[in-house]
């Protein structure tokens, strides 16, 4: 027992030394390999040094940006790749990937042996983490090489986990020209996600890295073939994938791809792009196949326009304001077409698309009915006077006439009662921004397209009307925060809604094409002066469309305008949008809204009313119960009541007043006046309908006629006339006096000149050149009076 004692502690006397040799020689080593570690970082890429991917909603491509040496490498993840590829690459490049510490002493003494046996390379024993150290860090192919790259691969192994290094790989591995990674050779040579590879497909892009040249199946589609089925038998050697789905997987042909990356919504992509720099992947709420059908359509249906003409297209989500396609151009790239010009943001004159905005508002402020009287006429509003596109007008129509058939006038007599200001400040408030010239303020112009607006902004908010009255910002990705406002009120945006839908598509009048299956459509054009912009905006249940045609550097292009150019493939857009149970049916009102005859001229609720006052009878549609009056006249020296009360002479039919020589047997009765400007458009029995009769012989002047409106139609108070050149006469004018049926004498500076009856021309001849008044009165005692200039003959 001592012997054994002695003999134990003598050896621990011998190995305390070794042992402390051997810890200090441990702690020196990790010294040393920490030191060169800290000195000799693993070259770990950037957090976000992959190309940016925009994708659609589904997440296909829309384009890729290269990164910043010019490579394609799409984001992946080891969660978002296809297990099949996983496994053929597993499978295949490094079946101990998990338990290894980034080199195989095993497969490289194989690898060693089969050398020296051979004389050549016959199976490689690189794991996947020194291919990834490789990629990382290029090596030339020398002994000393092949240990950097070990000695790499074992510090990656100590820095990053398994997942992490699987990642890198599937992100960089090289697949040919500038492609890396696998996500970008899938989209590049199958055309899908790698998500959704098949068995041959996921056995190809596991081989290509081995040899990316010369197995490009672009290039070499057999060489690509071979080596794809030998991943597969490696497969069935293994035993990973069954007999049947590799014989299959055999059969598979390796279908060739040119290699060009994707490009769809182009301009959103990059849009977005410059939104988001610092995102590897962006996921937008493009619908893929909706945006390539109406890119291919757009550009076939604009091919014939002249050069240097554009187009934009704009179709969003009502419910979540989402856009599902988005073309910004005719052209993506075509320098002739200026196709690097995002139209769908650009500042452009919005013609008169915001007609339906100012309707709705006006019914929200009480101003107007659906069928309320306005005057299409020419007319002036504080020297501004507007015409129509057609330069013909219409005399007396309804509100909702005059926004189907986008009449200038009764919108800019709208607009001056609802105020520029207040109209503009509105819109913005509902997120359509208006740009003025520097240092002018909102204006009448505006209604009819002087003024500055984007194809987003409207298509935002015309989608109101199909989201009772709340527009919104159109939003592009799905993280993207959903902006609403209220533009009008849910019964504004019904009566609104209501009148647009009830305007029949171009050439399908009533009786002429079965239109009961397709979705009902709120649309409107406009086009902008000198034919610079052409729009088409048209809004369904689930579906806001808007279309812009033009030339981006705002040209003319004669002869395009609305409804011609934009509106035809608006309708076709909007027909090929997915479509569900109730779009061909009309919503029921809102509570808010109700129906009710009323009467021109008053604007009053007909019931109740004699044939007298209610001339004309119409079937409106009213808002909170609201049966605003026909304006009063703009011109009239003093206002005067629609409806006019009297009493007249029972046998003779004269008006008799309060001081009369004779006694009378006397009726009341009563007329309803129609705007004098309208009077061109009256018959002669409407005309007189609404005069008052004249007075009884024995009653003094009530002075009730002297107060009629009166009008000179021919000639602008404040004109400044001119002869034509080389004329022999001098200036020539042809006028009118509206608003009396009576004699009416034309006075020059206070003389007599000529006289007329009720709507007879007047003419006149002026040689001298001066400063003249013009004055109608008429046989009642109404008047009224232009001034003008006239200039000397050259």
């Amino acid at each position: 027992m001592s012997t054994w004692s002695s003999a134990r502690r003598a050896g621990q006397h011998r190995s305390g030394p070794i042992c402390q040799v051997l810890r200090w020689s441990c702690a020196a080593v990790l010294t040393v390999l920490l030191v060169l570690d800290l000195a000799f970082p693993p070259p770990l890429p950037r957090q976000a040094d992959t190309s940016t991917l925009v994708v659609a909603a589904d997440g296909s491509p829309l384009r890729a940006f290269a990164d910043a040496e010019g490579g394609w490498r799409y984001p992946a993840s080891v969660e978002a790749i296809s297990p099949l590829y996983l496994q053929a690459l597993l499978g295949y490049e490094d079946r101990w990937f998990w338990r290894h510490p980034g080199i195989n002493p095993v497969a490289l003494l194989r690898a060693g042996g089969q050398l020296l046996r051979h004389g050549r390379i016959v199976s490689g024993g690189s794991t996947l983490t020194m291919q990834v150290a490789r990629i990382l860090e290029p090596h030339s192919r020398t002994p000393w090489g092949k240990a950097r790259q070990m000695l790499r691969a074992m510090q990656l192994e100590l820095h990053l986990t398994k997942r992490e290094i699987l990642a890198l790989y599937l992100q960089r591995a090289p697949y040919g020209g500038t492609i890396e990674g696998v996500e970008a050779a899938s989209w590049a040579y199958l055309g899908k996600s790698s998500a959704r590879l098949s068995h041959a497909e996921a056995a190809l892009l596991a081989v290509l890295p081995q040899a990316p040249s010369r197995l490009r199946p672009d290039r070499h589609p057999e060489a690509a073939r071979q080596a794809r089925d030998k991943v597969l038998q490696r497969m069935a050697d293994l035993q990973h994938w069954r007999q049947d789905q590799i014989d299959d997987a055999r059969i598979e042909p390796v279908v060739t791809r040119s290699l060009r990356p994707p490009l769809h919504a182009a301009l959103l992509a990059q849009r977005l792009h410059a939104e988001h720099p610092r995102r590897a992947r962006i996921q937008s709420t493009v619908d893929i196949d909706l945006q390539r059908t109406l890119e291919a359509r757009v550009a076939s249906y604009f091919s014939t326009l002249p050069d240097r003409t554009s187009a934009a297209l704009l179709v969003v989500d009502n419910r979540t304001l989402q856009a599902r396609a988005y073309v910004g151009t005719l052209a993506f790239g075509d320098r002739q077409r200026l196709g690097h010009v995002d139209m769908v943001q650009a500042w452009r004159s919005p013609g008169s698309t915001l007609k339906p905005f100012l309707y709705a508002m006006a019914l929200d402020d009480g101003l107007i009915h659906s069928e309320s009287l306005l005057v299409d006429a020419p007319q002036g509003f504080g020297g501004y006077r507007p015409g129509n596109f057609d330069a013909a007008f219409n005399g007396p129509v309804s509100a909702a006439s005059a926004l189907r058939l986008s009449l200038n006038v009764p919108a800019v007599d709208l607009l001056d009662r609802v105020g520029p200001a207040r109209f503009a400040a509105r819109l913005s408030h509902a997120g359509i921004d208006l740009r003025f010239p520097r240092g002018s303020s909102p204006n009448l112009s505006l209604i009819l397209g002087g003024t500055g607006a984007r194809l987003e902004d409207l298509v935002g908010a015309f989608a109101a009307f199909n989201r009772d009255g709340i527009a919104g910002r159109v939003r592009y990705t799905e993280d993207a925060a959903l902006v609403e406002r209220r533009l009008v009120s849910p019964g504004a945006a019904w009566i609104t809604r209501e009148i647009l839908e009830s305007n029949p598509r171009p050439g399908y009048g009533s009786g002429t094409f079965e239109v009961a299956g397709r979705p009902r459509v709120a649309w409107k054009t406009g086009t902008s002066f000198g034919f610079r912009d052409a729009w088409a905006i048209g809004s369904t249940r689930h579906y806001t469309v808007g279309v812009w045609v033009g030339r981006p550097d705002g040209t003319p292009l004669p002869g395009q305008y609305g409804a011609v150019t934009a509106l035809p493939l608006m309708f076709e857009v909007v027909d090929s949008l997915p479509r569900q149970r109730g779009d061909s049916e009309a919503l029921p009102p809102p509570a808010s809204v109700s129906q009710a005859d009323v009467c021109w001229p008053t604007g009053e609720l007909a019931q109740g009313l004699p044939a007298s006052v209610c001339q004309r009878r119409l079937s409106a549609w009213l808002l909170d119960g609201n049966v605003p009056p026909t304006f009063a006249e703009r011109e009239a020296r003093r206002w005067q009541p629609g409806r006019q009360r009297y009493q007249q002479d029972r046998d003779s039919g004269r008006r008799v007043s309060a001081d009369c020589a004779q006694p009378h047997e006397v009726v009341d009765a009563e007329i309803a006046r129609w705007p004098a400007l309208l009077s061109p458009w009256l018959s002669a029995a409407a005309r007189q309908a609404s005069q008052l009769p004249p007075l009884a012989p024995d009653c003094r002047d009530d002075g009730r006629a002297a107060g009629a409106a009166l009008h000179v139609d021919g000639l602008n108070d404040g004109a400044t006339l001119a002869p034509a050149p080389n004329a022999r006469h001098g200036v020539r004018l042809q006028l009118r006096a509206l608003g009396s049926e009576q004699a009416i004498d034309w006075l020059l500076d206070g003389r007599r000149i000529g006289q007329t009856r009720g709507t007879q021309l007047f003419t006149a001849e002026f040689e001298r050149p001066g400063r003249y008044t013009l004055t109608a009165l008429a046989a009642d005692g109404a008047w009224a009076t232009v001034r003008f200039r006239v200039l000397a003959s050259h």
